[in-house]
């Protein structure tokens, strides 16, 4: 089993340094927010200790014992956990943000989450300065931090070409990802699974990613099978192994997965692998949401390389691929903007409503411009194994949709308040300390996020205030739009989002750049 067991001289160090700072403050000081009797989790894996918090410009200015200091805003937060506000290493939730009904972010800051990255699995656009104004005009609930999308540079350069870079096109990618780390982004990332990324060879993206190292940012990956489609998944993830080690910078495996019914069981040989390459000094991490379910479209879950073939052919790939996934039982329609009556339905429930078979009722929605997916497709003994690795951080892989965007995966409205519910306090999969750090620290470690992700005088007053006993994901399959519960109190950049409950409609997110400190 792998724990994460914090050393008993950095706990002591923290009580010291929490005592002395303490002794040292003058009678009276005066903060914009004050927490006091907080069970105080810095995110760096340590058991909490009891503190106040004072938050002034911005900032933490002070954590120890603040029994004569005053404040605009005094929290009592009786005994409850305050922890760095959670970071989302891979949200969907970039265009989101710019519908001015969903700036506020509600569904992130009712789980604590404070930060996203977003433009993940090689997408978003390129004009990563036009983004962060679009984003920052209306104001935004949470911070974001930028991404440059391997499939949107090579689409730009190449089209959809299943063919290998020119050398002069190669520059002109590299150009690309070049200008996105100038202005401001944390790092490449790729969907090698999707067109046009699966048509990459692993050397192209080694070459992007050293212009990505170059501005000290990471290399995040959609795998290029997370299954059994081609060369499987223990490939898959040999491959990001291989682009950290050869392209110079951290690697990310993100929302690993060991996906369908043939390739459970084998999360333990993923973790292996990583374990190899990180003792031979290859940095190497992993991302993951904490569910049964993956979502992606209906066509690329049963026609990866497109519906360009033959119709026998084209059937014989889908029957296949329905098979990988677990059958037609185990695929639900969350979106379908041809037919809003089939959201929320299984294929199996669809084929029988028509008298078709499950793979013709597929190519059918396809034809009609397809569907968002829900896939139950993963074990929980791989989804447990994966989650205590101390490399693994936290993620959602989720976008913000309004009500009555059709049936969802719940991942948007639950991962973190889940990963805290079912995974700590339920299922006792890792401690909660654990968690935490794989929720704060870690990421800002791997992204290397300045001041953010703990709790200490000078870092940035992102935090969350929380009853671990009740902290609960309330988002379903069936349901999936429900808020969670639990965390009561949400400060972003020093200013309260949610306070006593209850969202405020701060926007105080900002748009960070790796490239000025962040």
């Amino acid at each position: 089993m792998r724990t994460f067991v914090a050393c008993s001289c950095v706990v002591l160090g923290l009580l010291a340094s929490i005592s002395a700072r303490s002794v040292q403050r003058p009678e009276t000081e005066a903060f914009d927010i004050l927490i006091r009797r907080a069970r105080v989790m810095d995110g760096m894996g340590n058991p909490w200790v009891r503190a106040d918090v004072g938050v002034r410009e911005g900032r933490i200015a002070a954590v120890g014992k603040l029994n004569g200091a005053t404040a605009a805003r005094v929290i009592d937060a009786a005994d409850r956990v305050l922890a760095p506000g959670f970071i989302d290493v891979h949200s969907h939730a970039g265009e989101s943000l710019t519908r001015e009904t969903l700036r506020d972010a509600a569904p992130m800051i009712a789980q604590g989450v404070t930060t996203i990255f977003i433009n993940p699995d090689g997408g978003g656009p390129l004009d990563l300065a036009a983004q962060r104004r679009q984003i920052e005009a209306g104001g935004i609930g949470v911070n974001v931090a930028q991404l440059i999308g391997h499939g949107s540079v090579r689409r730009a350069v190449l089209g959809t070409e299943a063919r290998e870079p020119t050398a002069s096109e190669l520059v002109a990618m590299e150009a690309l990802v070049g200008r996105g780390m100038g202005e401001g982004a944390f790092g490449l990332s790729s969907g090698l699974f999707y067109i046009p990324g699966r048509y990459a060879k692993t050397e192209e993206v080694i070459a992007l990613a050293r212009v990505a190292a170059a501005a000290g940012g990471v290399c995040t990956s959609h795998v290029r099978d997370e299954g059994d489609y081609g060369a499987g998944v223990v490939a898959a993830v040999d491959e990001v192994i291989r682009i950290a080690d050869e392209g110079g910078l951290r690697g990310i495996v993100t929302h690993m997965k060991a996906l369908g019914p043939d390739n459970w069981g084998k999360g333990a040989a993923l973790l292996e692998h990583i374990d190899a390459a990180r003792a031979r000094g290859v940095e190497v991490f992993a991302d993951q949401y904490p569910y049964e379910a993956s979502s992606t479209n209906l066509q690329a879950a049963l026609l990866p390389d497109g519906d360009n073939t033959d119709p026998a052919a084209r059937e014989a790939v889908a029957t296949e691929n329905l098979r990988r996934r677990g059958g037609a039982d185990s695929i639900v329609i969350a979106f379908c903007r041809s037919d809003r009556t089939l959201e929320g339905k299984s294929l199996a429930q669809i084929a029988q409503a028509r008298g078709v078979t499950a793979v013709a009722a597929a190519l059918g929605i396809i034809a009609q411009g397809g569907a968002s997916i829900v896939s139950f497709n993963m074990s929980e003994k791989d989804i447990e194994a994966i989650m205590r690795a101390p490399y693994t951080m936290a993620s959602s892989d989720g976008a913000l949709v309004e009500m009555g965007s059709g049936v969802p995966h719940p991942r948007g409205n639950g991962s973190f308040a889940r990963r805290l519910a079912r995974y700590v306090r339920e299922r006792k999969v890792v401690p909660l300390e654990f968690a935490i750090r794989a929720m704060t620290s870690l990421p800002a470690s791997v992204f290397r996020m300045k001041d953010r992700g703990v709790i200490r005088e000078g870092a940035v007053a992102d935090l969350v205030l929380f009853d671990p006993d009740r902290i609960q994901d309330m988002a379903t399959y069936q349901n999936p739009h429900q808020l969670a519960t639990g965390v009561s109190d949400v400060v972003v950049n020093g200013t309260l989002a949610m306070e006593g409950g209850k969202l405020t409609g701060a926007r105080k997110g900002r748009v960070l750049r790796l490239s000025v400190g962040n």
